[in-house]
């Protein structure tokens, strides 16, 4: 069956950088868009980034633009969000998603398999 599994979350101070993983099974990783997304406490989830099945494409949050980065690992079957430069505003709980299209979209209802999400906070 479809699972994704998130690791690599914990405490930071601002400035640091992080790596966030997230592991795919029961697909074929590049078959589909990748999302990752963040909630914050009393806050909606929000798309954070995305890479797409067809040629890699990626997308990026005005927030985060140059200070977070996508990656797959099709061999690993994995999907990394590297994380630098990070604000005590990136504090959240991120997940990652599988798309039910190939391309790119920020709207949690474009996808249908969630991760269970793990905690990333940044504080002094």
């Amino acid at each position: 069956q479809v699972q994704l599994v998130e690791s690599g979350g914990g405490l930071v101070q601002p400035g640091w950088s992080l790596r966030v993983s997230c592991a795919a099974s029961g697909f074929t990783l590049d078959w589909y868009a990748i999302g990752w997304f963040r909630q914050a406490p009393g806050k909606e989830r929000e798309g954070v980034s995305c890479i797409s099945s067809s040629d890699g494409s990626t997308y990026y949050a005005d927030s985060v633009k140059g200070r977070f980065t996508i990656s797959r690992d099709n061999a690993k079957n994995t999907v990394y969000l590297q994380m630098n430069s990070l604000k005590p505003e990136d504090t959240a709980v991120y997940y990652c998603a599988r798309g039910q299209v190939y391309y790119c979209s920020d709207h949690t209802a474009d996808y249908n398999y969630w991760g269970q999400g793990t905690q990333v906070t940044v504080s002094s």
